[in-house]
């Protein structure tokens, strides 16, 4: 099962490569002007864009610890509950950094965040990360590990999506100012808000191939052994 969790990783990892270019030449276009692919393409030589890339990915392969396990038939300790957990809370820091850069943005007109703002900024991350970090692991507790993941995942969706109500229409209003790098801390947020709405149906992605794999290769009972016997 292993093998199926690193597959989905790699699937992320992929989508959110690809889709990179597209999406800044999108967010970024107006009617004057619209990036060039060279010009979009220009984020990856950027190493920010690197480490993003490598933290969501990785959170993505910690998520399916847990589904793994489980397919697996091993016994999921509380231990083994902690990947998934961090990575979980992780999101949902990101998703409000994500809504404080564009709200920041949409209010003040700036991208300035070298000040007490920035740092305001990711110390609600990090509080956020730690807040549900406890929620989900009290969740764990007193549910089965398939049923925490299913609960982890359909509140990041519900985030997402909220956090991509606040993001599109505040970048739509910062892109129509004139002001030097407008849009870029709203865009910002539009990624963070899409890159965990995919993140969120990872483990979904990952009982689809495991459903798959066993129509392909049943295993076959001691009965049905007995039976060609």
């Amino acid at each position: 099962m292993k093998r199926w969790a690193l597959l989905v990783a790699g699937l992320y990892f992929l989508i959110l490569f690809v889709l990179t270019v597209p999406v800044i030449m999108l967010a970024f276009a107006s009617k004057a002007d619209w990036p060039t692919w060279a010009e979009a393409a220009e984020v990856y030589t950027v190493w920010q864009y690197w480490l993003w890339l490598a933290i969501m990915v990785i959170s993505q392969a910690a998520l399916l610890t847990v589904p793994v396990g489980a397919t697996s038939r091993r016994p999921v300790t509380q231990r083994s509950l902690w990947p998934t957990i961090l990575a979980a809370g992780l999101m949902a820091g990101g998703l409000v950094i994500g809504g404080i850069f564009s709200i920041y943005e949409f209010a003040t007109r700036s991208i300035d965040l070298t000040s007490w703002h920035g740092w305001g900024t990711l110390a609600a991350g990090s509080l956020t990360w730690v807040l549900w970090t406890l929620v989900f692991l009290r969740m764990g507790r007193n549910a089965e590990p398939t049923d925490l993941i299913s609960k982890q995942c359909r509140l990041l969706l519900k985030g997402s999506i909220l956090e991509l109500l606040i993001a599109v229409p505040t970048h739509i209003v910062a892109r129509s100012r004139d002001y030097c790098c407008a849009g870029f801390m709203t865009f910002v947020g539009l990624t963070m808000g899409i890159a965990v709405m995919l993140f969120s149906f990872g483990p979904a992605v990952f009982f689809l191939f495991q459903e798959r794999w066993k129509r392909l290769h049943p295993v076959r009972t001691s009965s049905s052994v007995e039976a060609g016997l």
